[in-house]
């Protein structure tokens, strides 16, 4: 029962692509579990310090696999839509985690269960998003392809750096958490629980009866994690990725990492236009709405110093000022 355990931080961990596939794998599923399982050993740690976890995490390359098993297989198995291939790898990358992290707890003598909880989040039917598709899926084409599944399935291609032509979908902004108060009764039980993955389905109501239905479109999965720390009352929200921090000027001579910075130096480190918007810009952004609604604090850092990020010892720290709430304040520093 929920009031018969203590209380204790509830963390919402957004994991980036590098902890289930990694850049040259060609995404067996031998390879993606090797890395699910060296992610599992990082969030156990974190389990053993007496958090709760609720654990997010991308699916772009595995929905992308399912589109194309899709195509080569179109003339035998009639293709699943876009939305029902993001269900599909939820389920496939919850249970590798699921596994893995009971697999890690076992090791450590401790007892754990995790749930993976299929999540559809709400979007608006008329976010601008719609009219707007920008968000490339699938495998390449070429342009006589494209023009026949633009006329024959009504999809949106457009040509991709010279590599092809690729199926580009709307990235709508996430509302709110269907499933919310299935995740909120299992955190009580002390289950981990992984959510929205790939940033969940999207769905938009059909009327006033309650209807929901699948949208073909990719919801931005930070964002879709801010949104559910924010609706859970998360005490943190932390990105776990491939970079050790936040840097300003990437790439250039002036290349320098953030350490702690505040909700309103971040923002304007933004409007300058610092981080790329396919890249580190989601990122931010969903830092910044976590702690601008009230968050104790949200981190960006590398997954194999995941304790040392949650802990404020790495990664990029961002706490309002002055600095408040359950967790501790992170002192100031340069990396």
């Amino acid at each position: 029962m929920e009031g018969s355990r203590p209380a204790c931080p509830t963390l919402v961990l957004a994991l980036g692509g590098n902890a289930i596939l990694q850049p040259g794998q060609r995404g067996s599923f031998e390879e993606q579990y090797a890395n699910v399982r060296a992610t599992a050993e990082q969030l156990v740690e974190l389990l053993e310090r007496g958090y709760r976890l609720v654990v997010t995490h991308g699916n772009g390359p595995q929905v992308g696999n399912v589109l194309l098993q899709n195509e080569e297989a179109a003339a035998t198995v009639p293709p699943m839509p876009l939305h029902a291939c993001g269900a599909m790898t939820q389920g496939l990358l919850g249970y590798m985690l699921q596994q893995a992290l009971g697999n890690a707890a076992a090791r450590r003598g401790l007892s754990l269960t995790a749930a993976t909880v299929v999540t559809q989040v709400v979007v608006r039917p008329d976010d601008p998003a719609f009219n707007h598709p920008s968000k490339p899926v699938g495998p390449f084409y070429d342009a006589a392809e494209a023009r026949r599944l633009a006329a024959e399935r009504g999809f949106c291609m457009r040509e991709d750096a010279g590599r092809g032509w690729r199926r580009v979908v709307p990235s709508p902004e996430p509302l709110a958490i269907r499933e919310l108060p299935v995740i909120r009764r299992l955190l009580a039980e002390g289950v981990v629980v992984i959510a929205a993955g790939g940033g969940g389905v999207p769905v938009r109501a059909l009327g006033d009866e309650g209807e929901l239905a699948g949208v073909d479109a990719v919801i931005d999965k930070d964002l879709a994690a801010a949104r559910l720390a924010m609706e859970l009352g998360a005490d943190g929200l932390f990105i776990l990725t491939d970079v050790e921090a936040v840097a300003l000027d990437w790439g250039t001579p002036r290349q320098r990492s953030l350490g702690r910075v505040s909700p309103g130096e971040l923002r304007r480190y933004q409007t300058e236009g610092h981080f790329a918007g396919g890249s580190m810009g989601p990122k931010v952004e969903a830092a910044l709405r976590f702690v601008e609604a009230g968050g104790a604090r949200a981190g960006i850092g590398a997954l194999h110093q995941a304790l040392a990020v949650v802990e404020g010892r790495s990664g990029t720290q961002i706490v309002p000022e002055p600095a408040a709430g359950s967790l501790e304040a992170v002192p100031a520093r340069i990396l």
